[in-house]
């Protein structure tokens, strides 16, 4: 509880200077509110991933051994996908392309350093094609690449992306102590810790952003403990983990369908049609018309942690029971699907509307 705590402090403590010292390294770190996809206001630092960073090392050298042995790997690991990311963050000129690569190439050295890929998804004829080490790797790099740019893609109001990680990774935690794998669980719920204390500056007033640093390093250890749990417990399976980080998954396989359905897009050209941005448009906007701005935006993420955390929670009730978290998969993917479809149709219908709308145009309204 200590080592939670101390990062937690940490977190805080440095996303906060980070907000103080911004005339100093604002020429570099500010995030402008000029993009189709934004709805903030004014233009905020971006490079809340440096406060991540810097708590998640101090976590490392002050953890107990068998906590430190599982941080080191995901910190040394971590670099390509943070280094790329602040990159972004501070020159605004790396392509989506090298982005996703970079976080690929993170999962392929974690898997390099630790000799573990996913290999227990809990279907029998992948299970066996993945015997194949070389093929394991690559699914493995595939896999965490996807769900580091789906936390990025997530992070679009105050607060979605550090709460929605942290709700996941607790998730993973508290599955962890079910089956006797302490180190684990301190582990998720260090990260998770990490992710409040950097929240607590970001939500509601969106005053330190992660920017693309923080969303590629928290979704890569996000990532690798999905994978390292049902490896280091082989009475799980990736399906438990699956259904922890469904949010985010089904938001990027929706993202990169729409984008690929609708004329002039491409699955790596950013818009305004995630489901966070129709709740703030949609529903937020309409509840609450007399909120400033700013504080709309704040209120979009707690609907969206709902979305989180309800298959989190039922992956953690249901951890070793594979037909109820698949079957669980395919319930909860239909009810995204017609809350889409409800949000931009105005029907509970999935159709090839819902992918290929693109007259549903961006509010005037801003946070």
């Amino acid at each position: 509880m200590s080592l939670v705590l101390i990062v937690f402090s940490v977190a805080f403590v440095c996303s906060l200077a980070l907000v103080l010292t911004k005339g100093w390294h604002g020429r570099y770190s500010m995030d402008s509110s000029f993009g189709v996809q934004k709805i903030h206001l004014q233009a905020t630092p971006r490079i809340g991933g440096v406060a991540i960073a810097l708590s998640l090392l101090l976590g490392w050298w002050v953890a107990p051994p068998a906590v430190q042995a599982i941080l080191r790997v995901m910190l040394l690991a971590g670099i390509p996908a943070f280094a790329c990311g602040l990159l972004e963050d501070i020159t605004k000129k790396v392509s989506v392309r090298n982005r996703l690569l970079a976080t690929m190439f993170s999962g392929g050295v974690a898997c390099y350093l630790t000799g573990i890929a996913m290999q227990n998804t809990g279907f029998a004829p992948l299970d066996w094609l993945l015997q194949w080490m070389t093929l394991a790797v690559l699914f493995t790099a595939f896999a965490v690449g996807g769900i580091a740019n789906a936390i990025n893609i997530i992070d679009g109001v105050h607060g979605l992306a550090a709460g929605a990680v942290a709700i996941m990774l607790s998730a993973l935690g508290l599955i962890a102590l079910n089956v006797g794998d302490s180190a684990l669980a301190t582990v998720c719920f260090v990260v998770a810790a990490c992710a409040l204390g950097f929240g607590a500056v970001n939500w509601p007033l969106g005053k330190l952003f992660l920017g693309d640093g923080g969303a590629y390093l928290l979704g890569f250890m996000l990532a690798w403990l999905a994978v390292l749990l049902p490896m280091r417990n082989p009475q799980l399976n990736a399906w438990t983990s699956l259904l922890v980080v469904l949010y985010p998954v089904l938001e990027v396989m929706f993202s990169v369908l729409r984008r690929w359905r609708r004329e002039g897009h491409n699955p790596g050209q950013p818009d305004k049609l995630h489901m966070h941005h129709l709740i703030y448009r949609r529903i937020v906007s309409t509840l609450w018309k007399g909120l400033p701005g700013v504080l709309k935006n704040g209120m979009t993420s707690p609907i969206c942690w709902v979305f989180v955390a309800l298959p989190a929670t039922w992956a953690v009730m249901f951890a070793q029971n594979t037909a109820m978290l698949a079957g669980a998969a395919v319930v909860f993917a239909l009810a995204y699907s017609s809350l889409y479809a409800r949000l931009t149709q105005f029907a509970w219908c999935f159709s090839a509307l819902t992918l290929q709308r693109s007259a549903d145009k961006p509010s005037t309204s801003h946070a």
